[in-house]
């Protein structure tokens, strides 16, 4: 029951969430993405023949995969799958976590983000502009909420899996991973930035990048 309360609690922030948009608001009932258009937009163009699919997704039902090296699967339910998301200002996301999973620090710069234990519990946390950290454990039940555009991460450091639903007030929040972003960006950022920016040398630089290199 306890859970089924926090799930309640979950969808009214969702309205709330809604109510305060990060995405520009609407002009019509609806406007089903044309995700084939080659019509750019901020968003998506709209397409004719709607039908209930267009609103509808199966993609959260199931646990994600997480025997990867972060051990940890975002699953998205966004406009790019639920065509009918386009222009409400709304998304939902699924993140499970192996025992250990991390989901590595980033940033949604478009949008802020609440996270809903289903199960298990997680290590979370988001930073400030003013490099404050404010984190906190979360167990089956409970909310955190992370920021707009701040810094954030959930670490699994039980020892079963864990999984969250997570809300957003965009159709498409985007997702920037930190480490992902400065040494797989393509193409790369120069050695010399990052060897200045992270004071170290370049073969250290040379090594995590190497690690983020697509695997044949």
């Amino acid at each position: 029951m306890a859970a089924f309360g926090s799930l309640i609690v979950l969808m009214m922030a969702m309205v709330i969430l809604i109510s305060v948009s990060a995405d520009p608001d609407m002009l019509q009932d609806l406007c089903v993405a044309d995700l084939t258009s080659a019509v750019k937009v901020n968003g998506f163009a709209c397409k004719s023949n709607v039908t209930a699919e267009d609103f509808f997704s199966a993609e959260l039902a199931k646990p994600g995969a997480t025997n990867n090296s972060m051990g940890s699967l975002v699953t998205g339910a966004n406009v790019q799958r639920i065509p009918g998301l386009n222009t409400l200002g709304v998304s939902l996301s699924r993140i499970d976590y192996a025992p250990g999973g991390l989901n590595p620090p980033h940033t949604h710069p478009r949008a802020t983000e609440m996270v809903f234990v289903l199960e298990g519990e997680l290590d979370v946390g988001f930073i400030t502009t003013a490099n404050v950290m404010y984190s906190k454990s979360i167990k089956k039940g409970e909310i955190f909420v992370f920021p707009k555009g701040l810094v954030h991460f959930q670490k699994n450091n039980g020892n079963v899996p864990a999984a969250v639903i997570a809300s957003f007030n965009s159709q498409l929040p985007g997702t920037q991973s930190i480490a992902t972003t400065l040494f797989a960006a393509s193409p790369p950022v120069p050695d010399n930035v990052l060897t200045k920016a992270f004071q170290v040398g370049t073969k250290e630089v040379e090594k995590i990048k190497s690690r983020f290199s697509p695997k044949n």
